[in-house]
């Protein structure tokens, strides 16, 4: 954990995949399944892509992703693409693939205790975000579950601003894996949490976050230095 002396937050948003929930625990196998589905349909003729294409681009809008991941492709195909990766998504949650991080359940519930408001801000589908927050066990801790799939933004920090609108928050923690999490704090005047731990971004995302953690625990650790 670097060293940074933040202010006692009223909330923290979370980014959700690579920071509350290790997304290719759920996300290998529904990759390989999407592109079985588009090539038997025939809107797409080459071999599935690497799947470290598709996690170093989590963080991004959908549309952003497939152009990507699979360049070249058709609109037809990037929107079926959307369909089936949501459809194969809830399909491995409700079987119960894909885990959270080390210690996450615990410590949101501890900072919940301690009066702390829990958002979760991600760039993902309504559908998804809310579904692992549910399939999971922990969509009773937040105050509020924001996505771009439900409120069309353009940006995270868009995302965030409409967030802090709605709830009035003043002062907020932004934990997030990726630069877009860092831009979504700074953006909106917040001090922002990189989560090193997580591996489907580069490290130099993170720069700028005001405060470095390796394990999920020290957030709590964090407040108690306040």
């Amino acid at each position: 954990m670097s060293e940074h002396k933040l202010q006692v937050p009223e909330a923290v948003i979370f980014d959700m995949d690579g920071t509350l929930f290790e997304t290719d625990t759920l996300l290998v196998p529904v990759h390989h399944r999407v592109f079985e589905t588009l090539r038997e349909e025939g809107l797409y003729e080459h071999e599935t892509p690497p799947v470290e294409r598709l996690l170093s681009c989590l963080g991004m809008l959908l549309e952003d992703i497939w152009r990507q991941v699979m360049p070249g492709s058709s609109e037809a195909a990037r929107q079926r693409a959307d369909v089936l990766l949501l459809q194969y998504e809830m399909e491995g949650l409700i079987r119960g693939e894909g885990r959270l991080y080390p210690y996450v359940e615990e410590t949101l519930r501890e900072l919940k205790d301690r009066g702390v408001k829990l958002f979760v801000a991600s760039n993902g589908l309504e559908d998804y975000v809310k579904g692992v927050a549910r399939h999971r066990g922990i969509a009773e801790l937040f105050d509020g579950l924001y996505s771009a799939g439900e409120y069309a933004t353009a940006s995270k920090v868009d995302l965030v601003a409409r967030l802090l609108k709605d709830h009035g928050v003043k002062s907020a923690w932004m934990v997030g894996d990726r630069s877009s999490d860092v831009e979504a704090g700074k953006g909106n005047g917040l001090q922002t949490i990189g989560c090193a731990y997580a591996t489907y971004g580069r490290a130099a995302e993170l720069d700028g976050a005001d405060v470095l953690i390796a394990d999920f625990r020290e957030l709590a650790r964090l407040l108690d230095q306040q």
